[in-house]
């Protein structure tokens, strides 16, 4: 069977296609900077490495890109589009609806434009690739991963909010958790790696989106997103933890209206709002050449996750191994150093020539005796979504 698996971020869109259940990979490839001047696609197949530039400016524009390189006759990896028997898609938001894996139908599409306003970075990147797949495969089975699965097992001390009580029986107002996928992943390959099946462990996915899970014993515990993929740490553009009374400052005292609000706290606020770039790699040459605010928006970052670290070591009462993924967290060894120096006090030990020098898909950069493992490991959702379509298809 081969799956096609689909991966839209807030300006990116990942891809693999797989042939399942060997997990054998024919090509894999991301197009990143989405709405930038210029957007770059790059993809990967046994024979070449490929790598072009285009203006796109939206994850539509991408997602025809894609396919028109899959099918292409001299660069392409398939010839027709009914080769694809099945398209997984990560879907940011599946609210109280979707515990599990599930085949997409008409009725799933509605529930997960509704949970549109929850995710308005994702969700509706989300079905635009599903509705654009339909068009482009209509012979393949539509299947949809949602991040917010891997994170129903936080107990409710740690998912209900302190409001009145309707707000989570009625209307499910609570903290749901994202970037689930990749967290389930990365820890079970922590685990893996410790050789520990009890192990009190927390992932940090650093991307143009971040959050951090407390994972014990393999199972979600407490997550650093909430109701919506907008609080937590300093991301690309959104804002992370803020006081509420900022927006009822802005609104009531500044005559800002309830949309600008939301708009700059997701889309023109975090590390972009600090320094004017989204791209990490942007910040820390700017950083590198003296520009004082890149260089604070590094350690406004860096001290957000360090106190994240703190809080889930304590709701775990210990610590077992800090994981790093994610495009930021595999490729920033400035960021990891920033974040794991004068942790002793938690047994982190860190070593600055293994953080340089590491590269593998799981590497340590821990120091020889570390209490704590400090481990980089490459995320694959990719992966992580195929298994799960396939065994979605192949059961049902």
């Amino acid at each position: 069977m081969k799956i096609l698996v689909l991966n839209s971020g807030s300006s990116s869109i990942k891809f693999q296609l797989l042939t399942m259940p060997s997990e054998q990979v024919v090509c894999s490839g991301m197009v990143e900077r989405i709405g930038s001047e210029i957007s770059i696609l790059r993809i990967k197949t046994e024979t070449q490495n490929i790598k072009e530039e285009y203006s796109l400016k939206t994850h539509k524009d991408g997602l025809q890109k894609i396919v028109d390189l899959l099918l292409d006759p001299e660069k392409g990896v398939i010839q027709k589009p009914n080769e694809i028997n099945a398209v997984g898609h990560r879907v940011v938001h599946g609210g109280d609806s979707f515990a599990d894996t599930t085949l997409i139908t008409p009725e799933v599409k509605e529930e997960i434009m509704e949970f549109a306003t929850l995710a308005p970075l994702h969700n509706p990147h989300n079905l635009q690739g599903i509705q654009v797949s339909e068009q482009l495969f209509p012979q393949a089975e539509q299947v949809a991963v949602f991040d917010t699965a891997f994170h129903q097992t936080i107990p409710v001390k740690a998912r209900k909010y302190a409001i009145p009580n309707t707000f989570y029986s009625e209307y499910g107002i609570q903290a749901y958790g994202f970037h689930g996928t990749s967290h389930k992943y990365v820890s079970e390959k922590a685990m893996a790696h410790l050789k520990k099946e009890k192990s009190k462990i927390i992932s940090i996915h650093l991307g143009n989106g971040c959050s951090m899970t407390a994972v014990r014993n393999g199972k979600s515990v407490d997550h650093s997103l909430g109701f919506a993929p907008s609080n937590g740490l300093i991301m690309g553009s959104r804002s992370g933890d803020i006081d509420h009374s900022l927006i009822f400052h802005l609104v009531d005292t500044l005559g800002y209206k309830l949309e600008e609000v939301n708009q700059m706290l997701n889309r023109k606020s975090g590390m972009l709002g600090l320094t004017g770039y989204n791209d990490l790699r942007d910040i820390q040459s700017e950083a590198e050449n003296g520009n004082l605010d890149c260089l604070l928006a590094l350690e406004m970052n860096a001290y957000r996750v360090k106190k994240y670290i703190g809080a889930y070591a304590a709701a775990m009462n210990g610590l077992d191994a800090i994981v790093f993924t994610a495009g930021i967290g595999e490729n920033s060894s400035l960021l990891r150093k920033m974040v794991c120096s004068h942790m002793e006090y938690l047994g982190v030990r860190f070593d600055d020539v293994k953080n340089e020098s590491g590269s593998g898909s799981i590497f340590e950069i821990n120091a020889d005796g570390s209490e704590v493992k400090v481990l980089v490991i490459a995320t694959n959702e990719e992966l992580e979504i195929a298994k799960q379509a396939y065994s979605v298809l192949s059961t049902g």
